[in-house]
C-alpha cells in the first residue's frame, strides 16, 4: 500500500512541458507517468495505492521513460530500428519495454527502415555522393535488411554520382601536372567507394572539361603595331 502525497507536473525553462508528472508515494518519488495517463487513472493526492496498482504504475513509468528517450533519439534525425534498439539497450532499458516501444513507434510511423533507408540514400546523394556499394555498406552497419537496401540504392548511378562528387574537388586542383591531378582526385573518389573503372572515366572526363574550361578563359593575344618615331 502507498498513499498518493504529491503529483507534479514536469517543467523546462520554467514552463510546463505538460506531458510527464511524478507521482511521489508515502514523501518519496515512485514513478513519472505520462500526463494523460495520470488523468485517465484518475490519480489524486491523498488516494491509496494497492501493491498490485503500484506495480503496474511502476511497470507504465518505466515504458514511458523508454518512450520518451527512444522519441529524443528520434528527434534529430531518422533512425534504422536496429539503431535505436542499440541506443535503448545502451541506456539500459530492458528488453521488454524496448520490444513494446519500437512496436509503439513502427506503429506510429516514426520507426520505419525502408523510409530510413530512403532518407539515407538521398541525404548521402544530395550532400556527399558515394559508390551505390558503400551506400549500401553503410545502411548495413546501421543493421537495415539486405533486401530493403537493394531497393534503396539500385537507382544510384555510380558515374553520374562520381561525377557530381568530384567536379568541385576537381576545380581546386591544378591543371599543370595530369599525374598529380589524377592520384590526387582518384585518392577522393576511392574514400568514397568507386570502381577503379568509374575513378578513371570520371578523371578523364574533368580532366578534358577542365583544360578545355581553362583554355577558353586565356586571354587572347593581340598583334601590336610599334611604329618608331623618325
Amino acid at each position: 500500500m502507498g498513499r498518493i502525497t504529491a503529483i507534479r507536473v514536469l517543467s523546462r525553462s520554467g514552463q510546463n512541458s505538460g506531458k510527464r508528472t511524478r507521482i511521489f508515494l508515502d514523501g518519496q518519488l515512485a514513478f513519472t507517468l505520462e500526463t494523460e495517463e495520470v488523468a485517465e487513472q484518475g490519480l489524486q493526492v491523498g488516494q491509496e495505492l494497492s501493491a498490485n496498482q503500484i506495480e503496474t504504475l511502476t511497470r507504465e513509468g518505466h515504458f514511458y521513460h523508454c518512450l520518451n528517450a527512444a522519441t529524443r533519439y528520434l528527434s534529430y534525425r531518422p533512425r534504422s530500428e536496429s539503431e535505436l534498439r542499440e541506443r535503448l539497450r545502451q541506456r539500459g532499458f530492458e528488453s521488454d519495454n524496448i520490444d513494446a516501444v519500437i512496436a509503439r513507434l513502427k506503429e506510429q510511423g516514426f520507426v520505419d527502415d525502408v523510409a530510413f533507408a530512403q532518407f539515407w540514400k538521398e541525404n548521402r546523394d544530395t550532400f556527399s555522393p558515394r559508390s551505390r556499394w558503400l551506400t549500401g555498406l553503410e545502411l548495413r552497419r546501421h543493421g537495415v535488411a539486405a533486401d530493403i537496401i537493394n531497393a534503396a540504392v539500385d537507382d544510384i548511378d555510380d558515374s553520374d554520382s562520381a561525377y557530381r562528387a568530384a567536379a568541385s574537388r576537381a576545380r581546386r586542383l591544378p591543371l599543370s601536372d595530369y599525374q598529380a591531378f589524377r592520384r590526387r582526385l582518384g585518392d577522393y573518389l576511392k574514400r568514397r567507394g568507386f570502381s577503379y573503372g568509374v575513378i578513371a572515366d570520371t578523371v578523364r572526363r574533368l580532366w578534358q572539361e577542365l583544360g578545355e574550361d581553362s583554355r577558353q578563359r586565356l586571354p587572347r593575344n593581340r598583334n601590336k603595331v610599334i611604329t618608331k618615331k623618325q
